[in-house]
């Protein structure tokens, strides 16, 4: 796994400064494979996300269609999640987390975040259990889904 998550966080430095310096205000929220030739890009504008501001975003990134098929997508109701940042912005919400190594004998969490600190993630997993998960250890996260449109 520490491969693939390795390329994504190094795609994700590239294709971010790439759309930062084409596209102002877009943000690239995470970079995905999903198979050793294609990633899917999320990306997010505080105006919303349409057909064309992808369609701008896949244009902007035509270097990388020698190598790769490119998909660029909202963030959707499961929104990614993998800053500090991110995670402040759904403290007291539902996420659902993957991690590189195991905590307390996982890698998979579900909860409700309680603190995003600078470098650690809190997250209340069960009955009064909390646990701290250091964001460089987050391989996926995601916004849970309630059905609170």
């Amino acid at each position: 796994m520490a491969p693939v998550h390795d390329k994504e966080r190094q795609l994700t430095r590239e294709v971010s400064q790439t759309v930062t310096q084409g596209l102002p205000g877009v943000e690239v929220l995470a970079v995905e494979l999903s198979g050793p030739q294609r990633f899917t890009v999320y990306i997010d504008h505080p105006t919303g996300v349409d057909h064309a501001l992808c369609e701008r975003v896949t244009n902007l990134l035509r270097g990388y269609l020698d190598r790769y098929t490119v998909d660029v997508s909202s963030p959707g109701f499961e929104r990614p999640l993998r800053t500090p940042a991110h995670f402040r912005n759904v403290v007291g919400r539902k996420v659902a987390l993957r991690t590189e190594t195991e905590i307390g004998g996982r890698k998979r969490f579900r909860g409700t975040v309680t603190a995003a600190e600078q470098t650690v993630l809190a997250l209340d997993v069960a009955d009064s259990e909390r646990v701290s998960i250091p964001y460089e250890a987050i391989v996926r996260g995601n916004l849970v889904d309630e059905g609170e449109r």
